[in-house]
């Protein structure tokens, strides 16, 4: 049986005047397998058959033997299709366009069709996403998801193109990307991903490209619920200051604010399987004064049909009291102060890579030393590894850095794809 939880972590106290409030709220989803086998789902796997594909042509075989490796562990009855995108986007399978439902036979034929995909051309992603969206636009009941992967950056169309497709596919799919080599744009695949609520990654060795696809598509197929959508309520003359993803990633949601009601929003967060996630919710409210206590927030997680029809999973509730104990207004949530510091490193390191590109090397080192103290501090064993392959670090306590002289793209865009990944509180 799916069942959903929803547990608010704060300091509900604040100092006389202060009106600030900061709340964790933490969302488990369990029970979900039963569920995922029975839910209709719907998949495209979008490939780069770019000309760069082919140097080296270890690429283009990497991407048709993954391709194949997720066809493979599609489950019976999920609508699918594949698309190989260059300058524009073709579908691969199946030979009518549209999508069709996995089974024995479809499973074989795709696979021998993409495996005749040869490389040539551009790439213009959203072309692809387009083409994908409207495959899909037939089966609004189902949970769609699209893979993605490409090698290069979006050359072959005005950014604004890209971009108009981006909102057009949002709420649609969720999209997760994969970029093989080091010739793509990490910030690129972080603006898609983030706008179809995705994950992304870099595979830079086309040898593991298999076993990556196998797991996004295996991960997909335990996805029961379609469209979750974390719902806000504030009082009267209250400010959200922003509402963010901050486990198992850092992932603001603030712009993707959808008004429902007098001061309720809503802030899509995707497909649910059985896993829990970490949002941070920050309010501003009007003050208060010694000994009053308000209702600052009410967070719901709600279920959105396609025919517009709501279901409330879970709720919890955000407090302020006012207090003059100076002992209860200064205390800091652990759970607060932790992924405050998550957030803070993943900009330090966005920001010290981007100095560090530019040649701002004072501005490079101080940014990435800050994100070496704050990783220690906030216990992100797997950040710390990965500065450590671009940075010398002299003290970690004080984030006391050197700059490494010379450093391989392919650490680099691992640091910055890996940069908002967050480990967890140790509460639970």
């Amino acid at each position: 049986m799916t069942e959903f939880q929803v547990e608010v972590d704060q300091n509900e106290y604040l100092s006389d005047g202060a009106s600030t409030v900061d709340a964790i709220a933490t969302v488990t989803s369990t029970g979900q397998a039963e569920a995922a086998v029975t839910a209709q789902a719907a998949e495209i796997i979008v490939i780069d058959r770019s000309g760069s594909m082919e140097y080296p042509p270890t690429k283009i075989k990497a991407a048709r033997e993954a391709t194949v490796a997720a066809i493979d562990c599609l489950r019976d009855g999920t609508l699918f299709a594949v698309i190989a995108g260059s300058s524009s986007a073709q579908v691969v399978y199946p030979r009518v366009r549209g999508l069709v439902p996995a089974n024995a036979t479809t499973r074989e034929e795709a696979k021998i069709a993409v495996r005749a995909v040869k490389p040539g051309g551009g790439t213009a992603i959203g072309s692809w996403l387009t083409l994908a969206r409207e495959l899909f636009a037939p089966h609004t009941d189902a949970i769609r998801h699209v893979i993605l992967l490409t090698d290069g950056k979006n050359e072959s169309e005005p950014a604004a193109d890209l971009q108009y497709a981006l909102d057009r596919c949002a709420g649609v799919f969720v999209c997760d990307a994969r970029g093989i080599g080091t010739n793509w744009v990490v910030e690129e695949l972080r603006r898609i991903t983030t706008a179809l609520l995705g994950s992304f990654d870099i595979v830079a060795d086309p040898a593991n490209l298999e076993a990556d696809f196998r797991a996004l598509m295996t991960h997909a197929m335990g996805k029961a619920h379609g469209d979750i959508r974390l719902r806000l309520w504030t009082p009267q003359g209250a400010t959200v200051k922003f509402v963010k993803l901050v486990a198992p990633e850092v992932r603001d949601l603030t712009g993707s604010r959808i008004d429902v009601g007098a001061q309720i929003g809503d802030y899509p967060t995707g497909s649910w399987g059985s896993e829990r996630r970490d949002y941070h919710v920050c309010v501003q409210i009007n003050p208060g004064g010694v000994g009053e206590e308000i209702l600052a927030g009410r967070l719901r997680l709600v279920e959105v049909a396609p025919d517009g029809t709501e279901r409330i999973l879970g709720q919890g509730l955000v407090r302020a009291v006012w207090t003059d104990d100076i002992v209860l207004s200064t205390r800091l949530h652990p759970s607060v102060a932790h992924y405050t510091g998550q957030a803070e490193l993943a900009d330090a390191i966005q920001e010290g890579l981007e100095a560090r590109r530019s040649g701002d090397t004072d501005t490079a080192t101080s940014k990435l030393g800050k994100a070496v103290k704050l990783a220690a501090e906030t216990g992100n064993e797997a950040t710390s590894k990965l500065l450590r392959k671009v940075v010398d670090v002299l003290d970690a306590d004080t984030g006391t850095v050197k700059l490494k002289p010379k450093v391989s793209a392919e650490d680099e865009m691992t640091l910055d794809v890996g940069s908002t990944r967050t480990v967890r509180t140790n509460k639970k």
